[in-house]
């Protein structure tokens, strides 16, 4: 499954458009993690434990989006952006969405 951010694929054709997909996770910090995140915003440097979390959320959402494209039969999704949202105090969604497609080469 092709997935892109852009509008068209090189080298083939947008044959379909089968309409919008989406995946989404919702998540929750851990309050212990809270804590040492204000910790270490107060020396400054990475919080590799929210990096860590934000990357498997856009993992999830993206395979999530794929496995709605292929139940719709699509090649490829394009046009792929992502949205997060706070959905409370301490947990948030993130969301993957795109435009699957049926593609061909080009002639």
């Amino acid at each position: 499954m092709l997935v892109t951010t852009t509008h068209d694929i090189a080298g083939k054709r947008i044959v379909e458009t089968l309409g919008l997909v989406r995946g989404n996770t919702i998540r929750a910090r851990h309050l212990g993690h809270d804590f040492m995140a204000g910790l270490k915003n107060m020396v400054g440097g990475e919080i590799s434990d929210y990096t860590k979390m934000i990357a498997e959320c856009r993992e999830e959402a993206l395979d999530r989006m794929i496995a709605q494209a292929r139940a719709n039969g699509a090649d490829a999704v394009v046009s792929v952006r992502f949205a997060t949202s706070e959905m409370m105090e301490h947990a948030a969604e993130l969301l993957a969405y795109g435009t699957a497609v049926k593609l061909a080469d080009e002639d």
